[in-house]
């Protein structure tokens, strides 16, 4: 059946309306959306965008963008998808690209630093209430208990970015396997527009070769945010212990504080939570001046929503079909698991180096229950966070 025609300014409009109103993650988003896109506009059923929430879940790269763009896929085809994603992302990512240059403003204005001590550790109460939300949900039974235990000690003693889509990947065989379910993988018919999915091969391999032979950073970090684009499952928090890995640990090109000053002060925007990779790209760059920084924050955004972008692209046309395929939908409960499990020890990890002092504690408690209590928007917290570590 056809899609009935939609106005695209009105539907861009409302796409803008649900990016200005979407804080906290996809589980928050998706509310947003209901709300919006269906409850208010009807662009969709609400049994369309559960179906279309479980597809994004079970691609890599950012859930709640990857739904969005399907709807403005769904009502306008693949340009007005395309413009959904500009009017839905850019806004934050322009955002964070300019918070890139926060600690050099600071020591321009002669100011402190210091400051911003509290964000720290309000970023990690946002990720303790992030992995506690996801491992209350994905946690049913012995088995995702194993899986979630496993996901947290693997990334607790190995810090290769390489180990963390091995253990994605050993989370959703171990769930396929266990079930013991049989014709897991029936086969159906799909037509698939593969012109993405080369699209997504060649930007994937592409870079790879470009690492290997061009030393540019630029190049460097666009290799490495496409990489935790589709290597991620389920949303920005997934992605943080990641991109810790590489980019303060492993490179160094930010501090543990500045990582967590951009995840804290992303957590009191709108919109999608991957925009902290403009963020921490421009980081990441700020050695090269002020143009190669900003290209690290283009670089980081485009990067890291390009595969998801790509992979919807290609999915969307086929996904009548595609969700006939029963493994796929098994394979997601073991990779969900084992996603709760690293974003549980990403808040460990980050606050070992953030240091258990009473005060660090104090802020990540008070973060905790502020969110639980939900009576304090999320915005109020980080500026409340910000004020106290001028003031105090």
């Amino acid at each position: 059946m056809k899609e009935p025609v939609v106005s695209w300014p009105t539907f861009l409009k409302d796409v803008f309306v649900c990016s200005l109103g979407s804080y906290g993650g996809p589980e928050a988003h998706i509310g947003v959306f209901l709300d919006q896109m269906v409850t208010k506009k009807q662009y969709l059923t609400e049994e369309e965008l559960i179906e279309l929430v479980a597809l994004c879940s079970i691609l890599p790269g950012p859930t709640s963008t990857q739904t969005i763009v399907a709807i403005g896929h769904k009502k306008g085809g693949p340009l007005l998808g395309f413009l959904t994603m500009l009017v839905w992302a850019l806004p934050v990512l322009v955002v964070m690209t300019l918070l890139s240059f926060l600690y050099q403003f600071l020591a321009a204005m002669h100011v402190s630093s210091d400051g911003l001590r509290y964000i720290g550790p309000l970023a990690v109460g946002f990720i303790l209430v992030a992995a506690w939300k996801i491992g209350r949900k994905v946690v049913v039974d012995p088995l995702t208990l194993g899986l979630m235990l496993f996901g947290a000690l693997t990334t607790f003693f190995f810090r290769e970015p390489w180990v963390f889509p091995l253990v994605l990947l050993a989370g959703g065989a171990a769930s396929v396997v266990a079930s013991r379910e049989k014709k897991l993988w029936n086969h159906v018919r799909l037509n698939p527009p593969w012109g993405y999915l080369v699209a997504f091969a060649v930007f994937a391999l592409g870079g790879i070769a470009l690492t290997l032979t061009w030393d540019n950073l630029v190049v460097h970090l666009f290799e490495s945010f496409y990489r935790y684009g589709y290597l991620v499952f389920g949303g920005g928090q997934v992605v943080v212990p990641v991109m810790y890995s590489e980019l303060v640990e492993l490179h160094q090109y930010m501090t543990n504080q500045e990582f967590l000053t951009g995840y804290g002060l992303v957590q009191g925007l709108p919109g999608p939570m991957f925009s902290f990779a403009a963020y921490a790209g421009g980081m990441a760059a700020r050695s090269g001046g002020p143009l190669v920084q900003v290209l690290g924050a283009i670089a980081g955004g485009v990067g890291i929503f390009l595969p998801g972008l790509l992979l919807i692209y290609f999915i969307y046309p086929v996904w009548e079909n595609l969700k006939q395929i029963r493994g796929i939908k098994v394979s997601l409960k073991g990779i969900n698991a084992v996603a709760g499990g690293m974003i549980a020890v990403a808040a460990v990890i980050v606050m070992q180096k953030s240091g258990f002092s009473l005060e660090n504690l104090i802020v990540m408690a008070i973060t905790v229950v502020l969110l639980n209590i939900k009576r304090i928007p999320v915005p109020l917290i980080v500026l409340l966070a910000l004020v106290a570590g001028f003031v105090i």
